[in-house]
């Protein structure tokens, strides 16, 4: 080979060395490595919140309760009782928000269910369970007048608790009166002789005839003090009937009767005899609770045991108004009584076929005045702004 072939041949493998060097990454790679595939990060998932707590336990019925996300929307929410099926609930317009329509029930597991989803598709499922608390130490609580009844204008709205309430005020709170008319009106609590607690709602006046009058009591999980919680929720729905007043002026020897503002009854009575204090008609405002047409009076202090006609009952001290022909020379002329109002049997009659449950009876002009000892109704014998500072709130 010539000199000149070699030199061409060796520029030309230098050549081939300089191309094979700029293909090169420059960097160290193992033989047979490739270039290593393209990876993209994971979308994160849609925030979703709940409450309670996932596990969470011992949780009241009337704890918050709700679903969220900030992120996102919900597709749909479900939150399913181990017994009884999904909990009826509302989501917000922005379907952001979850909450359920109403307490929860007591020793119940719940599970969430549902989806979240995110503008740009991503979905999150809403998931976690929490258990309420067991139905132990739970006070039953009643409620009066009931549904559909027609009451008289002084009729107060009575709640009374089994077991004595603690927590008053949060009681209270959960109380919830509606009319269908403005009416001014207060809460107050009294002295309960049965061993539990009782509360009463009453106008600052006498209810205006054909009032509507709607009462909640959302005790259902309310921490009533004591380690105590309300059992159930109550409601009652009644109506105001006609405004009937009795006004009983017991120095007058009548009883009137005044019906929408119209007198319909002026007839002859005997009140108690005032110069004894236990047979005496108590001075105050009261109120008809129940009525009998044969009603067995007993006295072993005065030695009787009668049945009377036509009874319509005014306290729960013995006090009712009612037919006595043995009284009937002193009715409208002396007070002969054991401190009921004695009529004839033809104007008890009367007078018992118009009563209804909260007719007042304004009994006047007695030496004693209605006190708490004489019944459970005494609402309107204290004075309104000393109702108002018995109010829990």
């Amino acid at each position: 080979m010539g000199r000149a072939l070699r030199v061409v041949l060796a520029v030309l493998s230098g050549l081939v060395l300089v191309v094979a060097a700029a293909c090169g990454s420059g960097a160290p790679t193992s033989p047979g490595a490739g270039p290593g595939p393209s990876t993209t990060p994971a979308p994160p998932p849609v925030n979703v919140a709940v409450q309670p707590a996932a596990n969470a336990t011992d949780v009241a019925p009337r704890a918050p309760v709700g679903a969220t996300t900030t992120d996102g929307t919900f597709t749909d929410v479900t939150l399913t009782a181990s017994s009884g099926g999904p909990v009826a609930g509302t989501l917000s317009p922005d379907r952001k928000h979850w909450t359920p329509d109403g307490p929860l029930a007591y020793g119940t597991t719940y599970t969430w269910g549902g989806t979240a989803t995110a503008p740009g598709g991503r979905t999150s499922p809403v998931t976690g369970s929490f258990s309420t608390m067991p139905p132990d130490r739970t006070v039953r609580a009643t409620i009066n007048p009931g549904d559909d009844r027609e009451v008289g204008v002084a009729a107060p709205i009575t709640i009374q608790f089994a077991a004595p309430v603690a927590d008053k005020a949060a009681a209270e709170r959960a109380l919830h009166v509606r009319t269908s008319v403005p009416t001014e009106g207060s809460w107050a609590w009294l002295p309960d002789q049965d061993g539990g607690s009782r509360v009463h709602w009453r106008p600052k006046d006498y209810w205006r005839a054909g009032t509507q009058v709607d009462v909640r009591a959302d005790l259902l999980g309310v921490a009533l003090g004591g380690g105590e919680y309300g059992r159930e929720d109550l409601t009652t729905s009644f109506r105001v009937g006609r405004s009937q007043i009795v006004r009983a002026d017991v120095n007058s020897f009548r009883m009137v009767v005044i019906r929408d503002g119209q007198q319909v009854m002026d007839v002859p009575a005997s009140y108690g005899l005032d110069s004894d204090p236990n047979r005496t008609t108590r001075s105050g405002i009261h109120v008809v609770t129940e009525k009998f047409d044969n009603k067995r009076m007993v006295s072993a202090q005065y030695g009787y045991d009668l049945i009377e006609h036509w009874a319509v009952r005014m306290s729960n001290n013995g006090e009712f108004i009612h037919a006595n022909p043995a009284s009937a020379g002193a009715q409208g002329s002396s007070n002969v009584t054991h401190g009921c109002v004695n009529l004839s049997t033809p104007d008890a009659i009367t007078y018992y076929n118009s009563a209804i449950y909260g007719d007042p009876v304004e009994v006047t002009g007695s030496g004693v005045d209605l006190a708490p000892s004489d019944g459970d109704i005494y609402d309107w014998a204290i004075p309104w702004d000393q109702w108002q500072g018995m109010s829990a709130l």
